[in-house]
């Protein structure tokens, strides 16, 4: 029986308040309005973004809230307007959007910093009346990046689902929806290494691993990569690391110890931790001349990026990456075409190392917190 038009009442991970446990609870989620398109959520994975909204460490608190953002599902019906999408189709809600009509979305320049739809992360409600799609006994339930994918069913902007197709495996594309293009592209897309080069990637989160296997697949001779946790390290020698330097273990700042390993500096480097104190050691320890530094991870709101003038005044070269530089509609359905006729040169088994049923949603946060794995792959359908 078709539930189109409809409350649909279904299960979802609420999170009531700041770093307590998210509650299985049994939610209404509204039919979607104008522009807008309910998803059958199938499979969604934890990423740090999820965890620092729900610890609110420096964030604005907004609860009660379902987050989440990187999932797969399929599409169980739209919202007046919505004439690319159908019931049925299989799609990856984006925590970003492409409205195609902005001017960011029409400039050959700017690739996702949509208007309309760019990541709002204090948001709670949808655009089309400022109202949410969630409720319990009628109380609203706030909503995350437009998207929220703890939820069996979620209501999505149009603007930030891209339709994929019904060939790809659902639990294994699902990482593309964030982490995956996040890293691979800010590498591929935005550092851009010839062969032959040098790059040092911060972090070695799955988003720091994704911008290894970039740095890998770019023929990049040495990959060394920055962490302060030597469990990862083993690990992350499948991704193409080829030396590990550890911060901790030096009494000198880690850009100075690259700089001497290197003869100079990388010519890439990649900061995908989020800390303003390794975004400056990812800069400041690239080769002046022509050395390229890209920034990935997201710093708390009062972050300062210091550095003295001289160094970009050395022909270094500091930028920015959001989504590793890729247009969420028109870019991800291509993204998975080439993944699935192995031209990526991804193998996406390598990132999920962790599966968990929807009951059991709270072991993908320990997991995280712990640094357990990459990608804890939650099923909602278990």
């Amino acid at each position: 029986m078709s539930t189109a038009g409809q409350v649909i009442r279904c299960k979802a991970a609420v999170a009531w308040e700041a770093g307590k446990p998210l509650s299985i609870e049994e939610v209404e989620v509204a039919p979607p309005q104008k522009h807008e398109v309910r998803i059958k959520i199938l499979f969604t994975a934890l990423c740090h973004t999820d965890v620092y909204y729900w610890e609110c460490k420096g964030y604005t608190p907004l609860f009660p809230r379902i987050l989440g953002h990187e999932a797969s599902g399929i599409v169980e019906s739209v919202g007046e307007g919505v004439n690319d999408l159908k019931p049925g189709d299989h799609v990856l809600p984006i925590f970003t959007g492409e409205c195609k009509e902005c001017r960011h979305c029409l400039s050959e320049e700017s690739n996702n910093m949509c208007e309309l739809l760019r990541i709002n992360c204090d948001r709670g409600v949808m655009l089309a009346d400022g109202k949410t799609r969630f409720s319990i006994n009628g109380k609203p339930i706030y909503h995350f990046v437009g998207t929220s994918t703890f939820s069996q069913y979620t209501v999505v902007h149009v603007g930030q689902v891209a339709k994929i197709s019904p060939t790809a495996p659902l639990d294994k594309v699902c990482p593309i929806s964030c982490g995956i293009c996040t890293g691979f592209g800010a590498t591929v897309n935005v550092a851009k290494p010839k062969k032959g080069q040098t790059v040092a990637v911060f972090g070695l989160g799955a988003v720091g691993l994704a911008a290894a296997e970039g740095a890998r697949v770019c023929g990049a001779s040495r990959i060394i990569a920055v962490d302060v946790n030597p469990k990862r390290f083993e690990e992350a020698k499948r991704f193409g690391i080829t030396e590990f330097v550890n911060p901790k273990d030096y009494d000198k700042p880690v850009q100075e110890v690259i700089v001497e390993m290197t003869g100079g500096g990388v010519d890439r480097s990649v900061e995908c931790t989020g800390s303003v104190q390794a975004m400056i050691s990812a800069f400041e320890c690239v080769h002046d001349g022509w050395g390229v530094c890209v920034l990935v991870g997201v710093p708390k709101k009062d972050d300062a990026f210091k550095t003295h003038p001289m160094n970009l005044l050395s022909e270094r070269t500091l930028k920015g990456a959001f989504y590793g530089n890729y247009k969420p509609r028109t870019d991800i359905p291509m993204v998975v075409d080439k993944y699935l006729n192995k031209e990526l040169g991804l193998d996406m088994d390598k990132f999920i190392t962790h599966s968990v049923p929807f009951a059991d949603i709270n072991k993908a946060f320990d997991y995280m917190l712990q640094g357990i794995g990459l990608r804890c792959m939650i099923h909602l359908d278990a």
